[in-house]
């Protein structure tokens, strides 16, 4: 059993499911509640207490539903906690008030996730698919065929930041609409470039305020709309005619009376409409179809096959999937010597591996170590002095590292900052901002991935493996290749052994 969490600029949506057989969504519950997190004309610089108040209330009766089923819920907060300066206060309320720990996902991260769901809702897993999200705060869209994600793009376009900015207490004009439309056309033409150029066989939507709309399209067409309206498709003259319908009902109480509206929508509807019809221009769209799995769903699956990874024992260094091809890609864009990358990374998990009984750590800061090995050096593009410095900072701001959320991210900058000169201090502000435990790994998994990268100093792979004996202290013997001298490895990981031991609580020794 397991429970979603999506914590939206607009709503919190809450699923409750188990996986079948055959793979699919088994859902049991779903539960929503309107909490208007986020609100603004532009970027979303604070949430209100009254926000936060609410959606630790909804959170907290959330987490009892899901506690009923006895299911671990997984939580995820997308553009409003994202952009929020004291988005971290919300975290922390949220984890201490309500009992439920928020990651808070990239835009990109959000993508990839949004069309996971859909592929368990639409058909449409071998053909070049454009999916699009609607919501509150920003607009996904991502391309993709089978395994492979062509492109991902997030944007700070919302059917509440437009109705904030355009239409604020919900009164709709003629040039307020015109403006609405130019508005948005600014944002989405260099988009359209990029995605045009690629092309997609069919496009697909996502979220509320998709299925809002093809709701009144299926009203209007004379048929009556399952609740979901789930495989539903919808034309750009269906679309055109419902946004002159919706246009022309000048306030929210003309809105909410339109055959087929959510009265709950009525004061965002416009917005979000004039938005869709704009990327629909923009992206050659003719017709769409509707999923009614969207985020959340996707959520659920991806933390399943990451327990299931778990589960077999297999970590990032075994997975051929988004999250690997992802952390390659950036490490040969950034590194020149590959080979030593990867091989210094390969030390530090055989070095992990082997001392499991001493840090206790397990498969997820492996992975956390991994990644960080092979990313440790891509500062070296920016400058060499303060290389690791840059390597966090790169990390950190990468969109190109599609699977991780932000306290993933961040956990692997900080192994990678740390990786060489300065050890880990409190008044280093983004490691003091971290929760004692993680402080924790991140000393242990930093002190072995130094000692990974100083067993391969010479960058030639001279030492082939390493054997420990984990007891009282911490004996590391690297083996060397046959006839290879292999003192300057040695030495070198002598030099390196004091944030270990320092973090493990015991003496480390090279031997050899």
């Amino acid at each position: 059993m397991h429970a979603a969490l999506d914590l939206g600029t607009n709503s919190f949506h809450m699923l409750v499911a188990h996986i079948n057989a055959d793979g699919a969504l088994e859902i049991l519950t779903r539960e929503k509640e309107r909490v208007r997190l986020g609100s603004g004309a532009g970027d979303i610089k604070e949430l209100t207490p009254e926000a936060m108040d609410r959606g630790i209330e909804a959170l907290a009766r959330m987490r009892k539903i899901a506690d009923a089923y006895n299911a671990p819920i997984k939580a995820v907060a997308t553009s409003a906690v994202r952009e929020a300066n004291n988005g971290d206060e919300f975290v922390k309320r949220a984890r201490k008030k309500a009992g439920v720990q928020v990651d808070v996902i990239s835009g990109v991260e959000e993508a990839r996730l949004i069309r996971l769901g859909v592929l368990q809702a639409v058909p449409v897993f071998t053909k070049k698919s454009l999916v699009v999200d609607i919501g509150g705060g920003s607009t996904e869209t991502i391309i993709g065929k089978k395994q492979q994600i062509l492109d991902a793009r997030s944007q700070k376009l919302g059917h509440i930041r437009l109705t904030d900015r355009f239409f604020a207490g919900g009164r709709i004009r003629k040039t307020s609409v015109a403006d609405c439309r130019d508005y948005v056309r600014s944002f989405l033409v260099p988009v359209a470039r990029d995605i045009n150029k690629i092309g997609f066989d069919v496009a697909v939507g996502s979220s509320g305020t998709i299925s809002a709309i093809a709701t009144l399209i299926e009203v209007r067409n004379g048929r009556q709309p399952n609740r979901w309206v789930n495989n539903v498709t919808f034309s750009r003259g269906d679309l055109d005619k419902t946004i002159d319908e919706l246009t022309s009902a000048i306030t929210n109480n003309q809105r909410s009376k339109i055959d087929g509206i959510d009265p709950g929508r009525a004061d965002v509807i416009v917005g979000g409409a004039i938005l869709l019809e704009q990327i629909f221009e923009a992206f050659k769209i003719k017709k769409m179809t509707v999923s009614s799995y969207s985020l959340r769903e996707g959520v659920l699956l991806d933390q399943v096959r990451k327990n299931q990874a778990t589960a077999d024992g297999d970590g990032l260094h075994h997975l051929s999937d988004l999250r690997r091809d992802r952390v390659l890609r950036l490490a040969r864009a950034y590194n020149g010597d590959l080979d030593h990358v990867l091989h210094a990374t390969d030390l530090s998990l055989e070095l992990f591996d082997q001392t499991a009984k001493v840090h206790g750590l397990g498969t997820v800061e492996r992975d956390y170590l991994e990644a960080a090995g092979m990313l440790h050096n891509v500062g070296l593009f920016i400058s060499h002095g303060a290389h690791h410095k840059h390597s966090y900072y790169v990390i950190r701001n990468s969109d190109q590292l599609v699977g991780f959320t932000e306290h993933e991210l961040e956990m692997i900058a900080q192994v990678a900052r740390y990786h060489r000169k300065s050890h880990p201090k409190p008044k280093h502000h983004e490691f003091a901002a971290l929760r004692p435990a993680d402080q924790s790994t991140i000393r242990v998994l930093a002190g072995l991935l130094r000692l990974g990268i100083a067993l391969d100093r010479s960058g030639l792979g001279h030492v082939a493996d390493v054997t420990v004996d984990a007891g009282r202290k911490v004996k590391i013997s690297p083996v060397g290749q046959t006839k290879t001298d292999i003192s300057l490895e040695l030495y070198t990981a002598r030099q390196r052994v004091d944030l270990l031991a320092e973090a493990l609580g015991r003496s480390v020794e090279i031997v050899g």
